[in-house]
């Protein structure tokens, strides 16, 4: 005989930061995976602790008005997204609802403003991936896509609905060729990276490829439009492989008629519809003048930079890596900014005083961190000059804790925050807050 599960009711109150249904049952805290706020629930306990326990969603008893039907066949299997099954306008309320809860209970403050959210499509929008590549005797070949749920496997996926179609309907033509590679237990990643005027796949590929399987490989891309990247070591080894006369890898911020060429391995934005409306968003808040000297602390390769440029103000961009600043140099050169901005490579983690000393009086500055957050910048900004600070956040718990640096020890006020969709249907918090006199 097969033994009764025994089930809990809940009725579930509010989304959590990983996007977990939260209920109170008995008196003590509840995370039940899967499950949305006003919906009545049962589930099974899967881990007890002294504060709080975690459950597994059963079945749904009074189901929630949010609740929608996921749009990718994988989802609950890849890993990739969380919350398929909740509306947007509830994970963008969730994520609100997070933001506004860490700056109140880590920070002790409240946003003066709460801003409309930043969101663009929930579909497609996924310009830059890490895609993981395992050999599986057992599933018939190479599988080609985001790791399991709460696993270290790759999913059996053959499609996904988060990348643009031109590379998410790739997946399954990358696995069949891929298995066909003598080289296929070799290659453990693919970098996914897409520009306004191409498509490349970075293969992370550990030694030579056999004559046979660069063949193959040349098929691939001449076939599907792409072009293939090769890299042996570390990101800074990754070079066009083939086609070699491809365009440039660049995207672009029309609203300042601007162009950046990045690498396939450096760092920005994976939703560039989103990147376009928050650089908007952030030259609103910042307001830079013609003549106003502004700072960029992790300028990355000019994001924001170029932005503020082309509103007339001089720009002094702050990055720890110097290939990244480099790039930053390049990208104001190829816009015809140079004569507006300086890229100044400096860790602000490691010397954040150096670091500092070597900017000018700066009226206005933009921060844009890691999810570190910027705790030991924000101690050393000089509140007499700086008038405004506009700070990017993809953590809203660090955010919060350098938000009360900025408003308990340097007296700004937290003028307005809110919330920055950048990845749809995950848990992910961005967000945008500026702090004034």
């Amino acid at each position: 005989m097969t033994a009764s599960i025994s089930t809990i009711p809940a009725t579930i109150e509010s989304l959590d930061h990983e996007g977990r249904g939260v209920a109170h049952v008995d008196g003590k805290v509840v995370f039940i995976e899967g499950a949305l706020p006003r919906e009545r629930v049962r589930y099974v306990p899967s881990r007890r602790k002294a504060s709080f326990d975690v459950g597994h969603l059963h079945d749904i008893v009074r189901e929630s008005t949010d609740r929608v039907a996921p749009g990718c066949k994988f989802f609950g299997l890849c890993g990739g997204c969380a919350m398929q099954h909740a509306s947007l306008p509830l994970q963008i309320a969730a994520k609100q609802r997070v933001l506004e809860d860490n700056l109140a209970r880590i920070g002790k403050v409240v946003p003066e403003q709460i801003l409309p959210p930043i969101a663009g499509s929930a579909w497609g929008y996924r310009q830059r991936a890490r895609l993981s590549v395992h050999y599986v005797m057992k599933k018939g070949g190479v599988l080609v896509g985001f790791r399991e749920k709460k696993s270290s496997y790759v999913a059996d996926m053959t499609s996904c609905e988060v990348l643009p179609p031109k590379v998410g309907y790739l997946i399954t033509p990358l696995r069949e060729m891929l298995t066909s590679l003598s080289c296929r237990e070799r290659i453990p990643q693919i970098e996914v990276a897409i520009g306004e005027s191409v498509t490349v796949l970075v293969l992370r590929v550990l030694e030579p490829l056999p004559a046979a399987d660069q063949d193959k490989l040349r098929v691939f891309a001449d076939t599907h439009a792409i072009q293939w990247w090769q890299q042996p070591k570390g990101p800074e080894t990754a070079e066009p492989w083939y086609p070699l006369d491809s365009p440039e890898l660049t995207y672009r911020l029309p609203d300042f008629a601007l162009e950046l060429k990045f690498r396939p391995t450096e760092f920005t934005q994976v939703n560039q519809g989103v990147n376009r409306l928050m650089v908007a968003r952030a030259m609103h808040l910042l307001d830079p003048q013609p003549g106003e000297t502004i700072a960029d602390l992790f300028c990355g390769m000019g994001n924001f930079s170029l932005a503020i440029a082309s509103r007339g103000a001089n720009v002094i961009g702050m990055e720890g890596s110097a290939a990244l600043a480099g790039r930053a140099q390049e990208n104001a050169s190829r816009n015809n900014l140079s004569f507006r901005c300086r890229f100044i490579s400096a860790d602000l983690y490691t010397d954040p005083a150096g670091a500092m000393q070597r900017l000018p009086r700066v009226t206005g500055m933009l921060i844009d961190p890691p999810r570190d957050g910027a705790i030991e910048v924000c101690k050393l900004i000089d509140e007499t000059a700086v008038e405004r600070i506009v700070y990017v956040s993809c953590n809203p718990a660090t955010l919060a804790r350098d938000a009360a640096v900025l408003v308990e020890t340097k007296g700004y006020r937290l003028r307005a925050a809110g919330v920055v969709n950048m990845f749809p249907h995950t848990a992910h918090v961005e967000s945008i807050a500026v702090f004034g006199q």
